[in-house]
């Protein structure tokens, strides 16, 4: 991708969020959204090449609308400040997991889980861990999944997308209703996502090079994605 180029776009629009500088500018629009997209269908191409779920989605089935929702928010800016591509199986929609791209200023990062789970199901999660807990130690504390995603924070340390790495973005601050508070690797039932991430510098997207390192952070954390979609995908 040619991402100086489309973050160069970014930031102008950052500064220039309003429907005139858009229609003004549409052209140079269609012209990253279009290099956007080549990369998006790259990264379906490599991604199904050890994950065949995805091999059948289409760009069009893994991007977003640049136009923001602004019906339910006090920032009226009308579009996003970003690009972004949701990869995953069931569709974008789906609480099935799947692997994600972020393009924006100051803030690309690669992704890779699940999140927004209901409560029910997230019930079924925590007890998949406790009654498999060799096998769900072996997805997330195995070096390459450290390595790019770090541990679980402390219940007191909310983790944000703007650290560097993280795995879970929502947690309970106690041990949650049910669930023993003394279970040795309980800092896992109180996950509230199994959603993990790594952000990269501006310069990462550029060019080719980019889907080995990103394969690398993928296949890192499809183990710990596969054992929870097994229990998701009971529930859709």
């Amino acid at each position: 991708m040619d991402t100086k180029r489309i973050l160069k776009y970014l930031r102008q629009l950052m500064a220039n969020n309003n429907r005139a500088w858009f229609l003004e500018h549409k052209q140079e629009y269609d012209a990253i959204r279009a290099n956007f997209e080549e990369g998006v269908q790259q990264a379906i191409g490599r991604i199904a090449s050890f994950d065949p779920t995805i091999a059948h989605l289409s760009v069009k089935e893994c991007t977003y609308r640049f136009n923001r929702d602004t019906r339910f928010s006090n920032d009226k800016s009308p579009y996003k400040n970003h690009l972004g591509a949701y990869i995953a199986a069931h569709g974008k929609k789906a609480l099935h997991g799947g692997y994600y791209l972020h393009l924006e200023p100051g803030h690309c990062l690669v992704a890779c889980g699940n999140y927004w789970l209901p409560t029910n199901i997230l019930t079924s999660c925590r007890n998949e861990i406790m009654g498999n807990t060799d096998e769900w130690l072996k997805c997330v504390e195995s070096p390459e999944f450290l390595k790019y995603f770090g541990r679980v924070d402390a219940p007191e340390d909310m983790p944000t997308w703007d650290q560097p790495q993280g795995f879970g973005l929502d947690r309970l601050k106690t041990c949650p209703s049910g669930f023993p508070r003394d279970w040795e690797h309980v800092e896992y039932l109180r996950q509230k996502d199994y959603c993990c991430w790594h952000r990269v510098d501006d310069s990462f997207f550029q060019g080719d090079k980019w889907l080995d390192e990103m394969e690398k952070m993928m296949r890192a954390a499809k183990p710990m994605m596969d054992m929870m979609n097994s229990v998701i995908d009971d529930y859709e």
